[in-house]
């Protein structure tokens, strides 16, 4: 069995190889390190082998494990599961929060304007996309990614929307997903004047297809960490 050192020079591999394929450096892809529902234990071996951005999905989780890491000098948490209001005060407090990849509502918006105001933070935010007809998956409609931005840029100073997320399908090619979602990223560009940075797409099983998307960050758990408890 692999060590955790080894799936991460693996998974690197694999994004230098999509990278290249795709006429791109492999420098603008990041690792995020999916480790919901594994040991810290777990987190501090792929860190030792060099990995410094963590995903978590649940707040209880994030706050739970935080506070254990954080001797690791530039650990990074990452909150990319769906986020009820009640929990964003939880959120907020969190030290080492680089990133919120699943903002969907103008409602939750208010909240976390709230609570970082209210610590005097800000906060680095993605717009999760439903980008497809899984009606189990969360996020923004397509329809409605303008307005959210717009909502954002407008009334919640202590969010900055650096881009994008989706989920892939279920079943099916991602391609046309993360192509559609690609796209939407380039028209509120547009629209807004100013550049939206991260593209997070892409997972253990599509990162390949993810990457020759446009995707500057991929979302890693099971080919790193191995099957979750």
């Amino acid at each position: 069995m692999a060590s955790i050192a080894e799936n991460l020079a693996l998974v690197r591999k694999r994004i230098a190889r999509a990278a290249a394929t795709a006429g791109r450096d492999p420098a603008t892809v990041e690792l995020l390190a999916v480790s919901k529902r594994h040991p810290v234990a777990s987190l501090e071996s792929a860190f030792d082998a060099g990995q410094r951005m963590f995903g978590e999905n649940r707040v209880q989780e994030l706050v739970a494990k935080a506070p254990e890491l954080a001797h690791r000098i530039g650990i990074e948490w990452h909150m990319i599961g769906s986020l009820q209001t009640n929990k964003a005060r939880d959120l907020v407090q969190v030290a080492g929060l680089k990133l919120l990849h699943s903002l969907d509502r103008i409602k939750l918006a208010n909240v976390l304007q709230a609570e970082l105001a209210a610590v005097e933070r800000s906060l680095d935010v993605l717009l999760q996309i439903h980008a497809t007809d899984d009606p189990q998956k969360h996020g923004c409609p397509p329809a409605e990614a303008f307005d959210l931005l717009q909502h954002v840029r407008t009334a919640a100073p202590a969010l900055r929307v650096r881009g994008l997320m989706a989920m892939g399908p279920l079943a099916g090619d991602p391609a046309p997903v993360f192509a559609r979602v690609a796209e939407l990223r380039r028209e509120l560009e547009q629209a807004i004047g100013a550049g939206l940075p991260v593209l997070s797409l892409g997972m253990s099983n599509d990162l390949e297809v993810a990457v020759a998307a446009g995707s500057t960050m991929v979302r890693i758990g099971t080919a790193v960490f191995g099957a979750r408890s």
